[in-house]
This record gives structure tokens, C-alpha cells and sequence, in this order.
């Protein structure tokens, strides 16, 4: 088990292990909210905060589509007349979607048509719900085709949250297969690039919706055949393989942990060790959802999405691997080849791919609106700053359009924030802490700042509230970026050169004459110190 935990031999294709959602239901708030996280996981990702006014179009305009991973032009379907603004993934009617990729049965997969990002910001542009939008997203890549694979997409309002499966029925055709299903208000859900509807409730119309295709075509397929009763959408379009349990289905393992006391009973089945002792049978599966055993709050979802597996036997940081000091980096990709057999490696919510990541939370009746709380890089040593759903402004910070991925901007949050954490993965241990002492103090300002700017903005015209929410944005950036230039300084002059410089009454220490004092120079700890005495020569 041990050997398991740390890396996996198997061969396996490797798909985008990307993307982790988190889902909490209003009656499983601290305040009667509804939550959808989200990280866009990818090395191709550069952060920035998209924003998309309110725009009335004439009548015959037309929207372009294009792809939202590559920019490649995939064609234009008809505008409507009014769309809503956008803030992120959040509009001004505080409907957020997010989505998670699984890839699914490659066959399936679409060329032509809509891509899964840009059914996310059509429908955003255009519903004001999630029924609305799964309505709009599911008609939109039925008519028009679906240019993707397999998709989870988290879709929620300030009354109710669901998750939806969908892919394609392959290339050259328009029509899709898709289930929904609406998370129990009372309940938590979580999904990371693994389909996890199962049986439907064909007799719930309320709380579930599908395709009519969805049982058919899987049979037409060879899929399924048994009774519709034991119907798996899962087993059917994203069957488990052993990356699916390890790479996957541990990040919803880790979520579910934090809010109950049951979970240790599915360790064997998220890490395939179950699907590997009983040969491809992935035994019991976790539960959809699960009522969480405290109310969970919006601090708590930020603090999940900072996940590295920690006290637990996957923690990222920990094993030989990590390093003297315990980096989360495993260079390469998440397998390695070793004398003909393939190796994985653990895979956390928090990694340092993420081009971006938010928790929303949905407020019904708040004059203020929707909190997008959003952050950039690698959630576990960045910060979530809240912008309101009905700002009008994107601070520079912010901003698409400045900087890249290859181009450095000095007054861009990602590049600032990139900066702080790839100095850090360099001596992990030592500095991780010092960032968590900054995020800290910045997520209780900023938590203890909303009822502020809820009661400021409660009496005021709309134009006034927009306003006032403008500032708190440009003020909150403005701060989290001098906050983070301060850090980013305090840890280069810490650990410069490998040392650590010593430090007196909250300064750096100089001597009696005013110059700086030589720096302490920790060794390797002992554990990584015996795994090279035989590279060297000895006494």
C-alpha cells in the first residue's frame, strides 16, 4: 500500500488531469449561500479576470466562437439581442459555471460546432438561472454540435446548484448525450476530471434532467445492455480506469474528508488499490453527494482549494520525491517510464499549473450581489479577492491584456504571484509557512471587509452601489499586490543563496557597525543527508 500511495505501475494513457470543482448547497452554507469552486489547471493558462459588459446587439447580429483552449475559430451561431455582464465566471445575476474535463470514450469526442468553454460564457452571457442554462448550453451543442470531449460542468444560482455530464456522440455529428442532476440543498458535491453521475432517477423530473438519447445511444454503442434501471451514465461514457480513481477521484476523496468522519472507508477505492486487487472492479463508489457534518462556509471551500493532501498518506509534500525540503514540483508529467513500466504520481487540488481559480458564492437577496472571490497561480500560495458580481471595472492587476505568459508585466497579479511561489517551491518547508501567515491575514481583512461593504451599498441607487463596489475592487488588488511585492522581497532577501538570513526584533540582523551579519546555513535534514553519504567521500 505504501508503494501504491506514492506512485502507481500501470500502463495507462495520460489525458489533461485538470480542474477541480467544489459545490456546496444553500442549506449546507454558513449563510444560506450556494458555492462553486473552480481551478483552471493548465500550463497553457495564463491568470487574468474576464469581464464582459452588459451589450444590446441589433437584430441578425452574430456572436464568433472560438475555441477556448487553442483560439481556434470555430465558427459564429446567432447573437441575441441582450446579453448580460460578466464578471469571471459569474454574472450579474450571480448564475456561475464552472467545469472539470474527463475526456470520456475517445470516439465520442466532437470537431465541429460549440466547445465546452464557450458554452460556459454564451450561457453566462445569456440565463439568468441554472435551469435556463442548462436549457441553453445542451440545446446550443445539440443544434450547432459539440467541438469537445466529455465535460462536468458545475452550474448553480443563488437558489440551487447542479452538476451536469455531457459529451458528444462523435466527430462530423451535432448531437450530444447528457444528464444533470440538482445537488440536495442540505448536501456537498465535488467532481475533478471524472464523471460521477451514475444511476439516474428517471422518476425525479424536478431534481434530474438527460437527454432522451442517453440510455439509447449507449446501447447503440455496446456500452450498455442491461436493464435501464441499472443504468451507470459513468461506467457507460467515462468507464474508471486506475487514473480516473488515483489522479482523480482522490481530489473529491480529500474534499469530502474535510466535512466527514466516514471517509476513510473509500481510501482503497480513490487510490485504486481496490481496481488493481480485483481486477479492473473499482468496489463501492464514493457517494455523489454527502451531507457535510458542520455548515461549510466560503472561507472553508478557499482553504479546500489550497488542498496538497496534507495529513494524509498522498500528502504531495512528503516521500522521497518532494526533496530535501519537501517540494510539491514533480517535473515531467504526472507518469514516468522506469525499465518499461509507467509510474504516476499523486495529483492535489493545489498545483502549480493553475492559470486561475475562484470561489463563488451566490447570495439571494444581498444588495451588494454575488462574491466572485478570485485568485491567479497556485491556490496554495495565493490569495482570493472578492469582486462583486455587478462591478463594471477590472482592476490593471487583474486586466486581460497585461502581460502573458510570455510576457512579464510587473503590474500583473499572476506574473506577482508566480514570482512569490516558484521562489518558494525552491525551499518549500521553510517558506510555505511564511505565505500561509500572509494569506491568512488577508483572507480575515477580506472577510471581515464584506459586511462593510454589504451595509454601505444596502440603501444606494444601483449606479451608486456599482460605484462603490468599483473602489472596493480596485483598492483590494491594489492592496493584495503591495502586500505581495513585500513578500515577494522578504523571502528573496531570506533564503538568498540557500541561507537563511538571520533576523532580530522583527528586522533583518546587522552587527554593531551596521553590517549585515552572516546568514544561518541549515543542512540537508538527516532523512535526505543518508540517501547521499554514498556519493561522497567519508571519514
Amino acid at each position: 500500500m505504501k508503494k501504491l500511495l506514492l506512485i502507481i505501475a500501470l500502463m495507462l494513457p495520460i489525458g489533461a488531469f485538470a480542474c477541480t470543482n467544489f459545490i456546496v448547497g444553500k442549506k449546507a452554507s454558513v449563510d444560506g449561500s450556494t458555492i462553486i469552486s473552480y481551478a483552471a489547471d493548465s500550463y497553457s493558462l495564463y491568470g487574468f479576470l474576464r469581464y464582459a459588459p452588459a451589450t444590446d446587439y441589433p437584430e441578425g447580429a452574430m456572436r464568433e466562437v472560438v475555441d477556448w483552449d487553442t483560439g481556434k475559430p470555430l465558427g459564429r451561431i446567432p447573437q441575441v439581442r441582450h446579453t448580460y455582464s460578466v464578471v469571471g465566471n459569474q454574472n450579474e445575476h450571480q448564475l456561475t459555471i464552472g467545469e472539470t474535463t474527463w475526456g470520456g470514450r475517445e470516439e465520442l469526442e466532437g470537431d465541429q460546432g460549440i466547445d465546452y468553454g464557450s458554452l460556459i460564457y454564451i450561457a453566462l452571457e445569456r440565463c439568468k438561472t441554472a435551469r435556463e442554462a442548462i436549457k441553453c448550453m445542451t440545446e446550443l451543442a445539440s443544434r450547432y454540435g459539440y467541438a469537445s470531449s466529455g465535460e462536468t460542468f458545475s452550474i448553480g444560482d443563488s437558489n440551487e446548484v447542479w452538476i451536469m455530464d455531457l459529451i458528444g456522440t462523435g466527430k462530423g455529428k451535432n448531437d450530444i448525450v447528457w444528464v444533470a442532476v440538482r445537488v440536495p440543498d442540505d448536501m456537498i458535491c465535488a467532481h475533478a476530471n471524472q464523471a460521477r453521475i451514475t444511476t439516474i432517477n428517471f422518476k425525479d423530473k424536478k431534481n434530474w434532467m438527460w437527454s432522451k438519447n442517453v440510455i439509447s445511444f449507449a446501447r447503440e454503442k455496446g456500452y450498455f445492455q442491461g436493464k435501464d434501471a441499472d443504468f451507470s451514465f459513468q461506467a457507460a461514457y467515462n468507464p474508471f480506469d486506475l487514473s480516473g480513481l488515483y489522479v482523480c477521484e482522490t481530489r473529491v476523496w480529500s474534499f469530502f474528508r474535510h466535512f466527514s468522519n466516514e471517509m476513510d472507508r473509500y481510501l482503497d477505492y480513490a487510490t485504486g488499490k481496490t481496481w488493481l486487487e480485483n481486477n479492473g472492479n473499482e468496489g463501492e463508489h464514493m457517494p455523489l453527494f454527502i451531507r457535510p457534518n458542520r455548515k461549510v462556509s466560503a472561507q472553508d471551500i478557499k482553504e479546500c482549494m489550497r488542498d496538497e493532501y496534507q495529513g494524509t498518506p498522498l500528502d504531495i509534500t512528503q516521500g522521497t520525491a518532494s526533496g530535501p525540503w519537501n517540494s510539491k514540483l514533480r517535473y515531467g508529467s504526472l507518469k514516468f517510464e522506469v525499465d518499461s513500466t509507467t509510474y504516476w504520481y499523486q495529483r492535489p487540488t493545489a498545483t502549480q499549473q493553475t492559470g486561475w481559480s475562484f470561489v463563488s458564492q451566490m447570495r439571494a437577496g444581498n444588495k451588494a450581489g454575488g462574491i466572485f472571490w478570485f485568485g491567479v497561480d497556485d491556490a496554495a500560495c495565493s490569495c482570493y479577492v472578492p469582486f462583486y458580481s455587478r462591478i463594471t471595472e477590472i482592476p490593471e492587476a487583474y486586466r486581460e491584456g497585461n502581460g502573458d505568459l510570455y510576457t512579464y508585466s510587473p503590474t500583473s497579479a499572476w506574473w506577482q504571484f508566480n514570482l512569490v511561489a516558484n521562489w518558494a517551491y525552491t525551499k518549500y518547508s521553510k517558506m510555505k509557512p511564511i505565505i500561509e501567515e500572509t494569506q491568512k491575514k488577508m483572507d480575515t481583512f477580506f472577510n471581515t471587509q464584506i459586511a462593510t461593504i454589504d451595509n454601505e451599498v444596502a440603501n444606494l441607487s444601483d449606479q451608486d452601489a456599482r460605484r462603490i463596489l468599483n473602489d472596493y475592487a480596485l483598492s483590494d488588488a491594489d492592496y493584495v499586490m503591495s502586500t505581495w511585492r513585500k513578500l515577494q522581497i522578504y523571502l528573496q532577501t531570506k533564503f538568498i543563496d540557500g541561507q537563511e538570513r538571520k533576523e532580530e526584533n522583527g528586522r533583518f540582523k546587522r552587527n554593531d557597525y551596521g553590517e549585515p551579519t552572516g546568514p544561518n546555513r541549515p543542512a540537508y535534514p538527516e532523512s535526505y543527508l543518508r540517501t547521499i553519504t554514498h556519493e561522497t567521500i567519508h571519514e
